[in-house]
């Protein structure tokens, strides 16, 4: 990829996504950054422009709403702004019960993980096809691999993004569009935070730094790899539909995501 390239990236403020911006103006593209919280993310392109000499674009988006890809897409777009790069980061999810979690807020799960991202694909990926180069990055999880009681709808819409991205790898082959989906498991950020505020589970698990994971996933997308799944127990856990029956993946999965 030239270095003039454009990389938009969502949910840019802090985490992976963060990371994964450090990672792609160490390339010396020009970047836009995509998430709720303006004052980090005008932190972070200080950062970047200071430390890279890269041109960093700020957006003020919030993708929980159905009408932002859209938006985003048309304001590049009046910006005279090519992306060339789809990193699809931004996502959350809520620990719990699905009886026992609002639905509003399950549903918003959907809006931000699944619907924006897809939405956002189908807006930006016809112009890479058409001009045969660039290439969408989605952040999936481990969580894709196996069903997980507890933490229902998140790991359904990895699931999702996971099948979605490698379906668009193989319709994007010789198209000159490269397409990969990052797969972490637990990893330092405020994920947890958010997704079950201050309770902690009852099994403790190693978590990679944000930085590993996100160089990680930035050099899998560079060479072209469909899946990139950073850290040896986060490869075991992926494998384990594969060797357990599922019953039984579904019973580990769910006692792992039990919280005190």
């Amino acid at each position: 990829m030239s270095a003039t390239e454009t990389v938009l990236i969502t949910g840019a403020s802090s985490g992976i996504g963060l990371e994964l911006a450090k990672c792609f103006a160490a390339d010396k593209s020009k970047l836009v950054l995509v998430a709720r919280n303006t004052e980090a993310l005008e932190r972070l392109a200080v950062e970047l422009r200071r430390d890279h000499q890269v041109e960093v674009v700020v957006l003020t988006m919030d993708l929980a709403k159905l009408e932002t890809p859209r938006e985003i897409f048309e304001q590049t777009g009046r910006a005279g702004i090519t992306v060339d790069v789809l990193v699809n980061n931004a996502g959350f999810g809520l620990h719990g019960a699905f009886t026992e979690l609002p639905l509003p807020r399950q549903l918003e799960i959907l809006q931000v993980n699944v619907t924006a991202l897809v939405a956002l694909t189908g807006l930006f990926l016809p112009g890479m096809v058409e001009r045969r180069r660039g290439g969408i990055l989605n952040v999936g999880s481990v969580a894709g691999f196996v069903p997980g009681p507890n933490m229902a709808v998140y790991y359904a819409t990895k699931a999702l993004v996971q099948s979605f991205t490698e379906a668009l790898a193989v319709e994007c082959q010789n198209s000159g569009v490269a397409v990969s989906v990052l797969c972490p498991g637990p990893t330092e950020t405020n994920f947890s935070e958010v997704a079950r505020g201050h309770r902690a589970r009852e099994l403790k698990a190693p978590k990679m730094s944000a930085a590993a994971v996100a160089i990680a996933g930035h050099q899998a997308f560079r060479r072209n790899q469909c899946i990139c799944v950073p850290g040896a127990s986060n490869k075991f856990l992926a494998t384990l539909p594969r060797f357990l029956p599922r019953a039984a993946v579904r019973k580990l999965v769910g006692k792992f995501n039990k919280l005190k």
